[in-house]
Parts: C-alpha cells; structure tokens; sequence
C-alpha cells in the first residue's frame, strides 16, 4: 500500500474534478441522479458554501485526483462546537488499497480539527465491509461514546420531503 497519497482541499476551479468522482460515485452505487448538469451547478453552490469542503486526493505528487469526500460543518449545542458530517468519500477502483481513502479520512479529521469541530460523524451501509474496516482503522466506531448513557446503537433516518418552491 502506498502511502504518500496526496490530499488537498479543492477550489472553485475543481468543480469539473470534484463532479466527475461524485458522479463515479453515484454510479459505483448505481444511482440515477444527479445528472452531471445539476452535480456541477450543485457542486459549484457548495464549494462556494463556507460550511463545506471537499478534499480530492491522489497516489502520489504527480498524479490526479483519484478519491474525494465532502465535509459539512455545523454548530453543536450538545458540543458547543461545531460538528464535522463526513457525507461522501470515494476512492476511484484504480487508486483503492494504495493508502488514498485513509488519506482521504485521516484529513478530513484533521481539517474537521483545524476549523474546531469536536465531533466527526459519518455514515455507511452495514454491508460495506472495506469502508467499514477503513473507518475502524481511522478511530471511528460504530456506537457514539456521547450517547453511552442510553445504551442501544446510534441509527441513522431520514425522510424524503417534496420542494414546496
């Protein structure tokens, strides 16, 4: 495994690169949407959005970017810090087990600590093994030490709503 993979934080002029491996993503899991018309515009919207982050990455110095994740930031009353939402990573097939996703993930932490958030959270589906182990191996688990007290496991839910405009 390589371990010089390259991180850094996308600008504006890396919408196209940042929407060409969400839109790898969306078809890794078989999704149909966003088209690439309405993931650039939306891309664009969040690398301009002072609350969200992309970092691409790369094997090494001279190559392109082969993996992404996008960072939400948010204010936590619970932390009285703002909270850091891993929503995406990716690693595009070439580049996987050459050390990029954890690269990818340990940055993210870093970043998530730079800017003051306390708390870095993430979700994956429970039949993602690799995706799991990668996150165990960067020090996240599966129960939330905040949530100890009460027992059970965190579950995440969610609810699709129709746009009233």
């Amino acid at each position: 495994m390589t371990l010089h993979a390259r991180v850094w934080r996308a600008g504006t002029h890396e919408a196209g690169e940042v929407t060409r491996l969400l839109l790898a993503f969306r078809d890794w899991f078989g999704g149909e949407r966003p088209d690439e018309r309405d993931a650039l515009h939306s891309v664009g919207l969040l690398l301009e959005d002072p609350a969200t982050e992309f970092l691409l990455a790369a094997v090494d110095e001279q190559a392109g970017a082969h993996g992404v994740c996008q960072l939400r930031f948010r204010h936590s009353l619970w932390m009285s810090a703002d909270d850091c939402w891993l929503e995406d990573l990716f690693v595009e097939e070439q580049a996987r087990r050459r050390g990029v996703g954890q690269a990818l993930v340990e940055a993210a932490c870093v970043r998530a600590s730079e800017r003051g958030a306390t708390r870095i959270e993430l979700d994956t589906n429970e039949t993602n093994a690799a995706a799991i182990a990668l996150y165990e191996r960067c020090g996240f688990s599966a129960a939330s030490k905040s949530h100890d007290r009460a027992g059970g496991r965190d579950l995440l839910m969610g609810r699709r709503l129709e746009r009233l405009s």
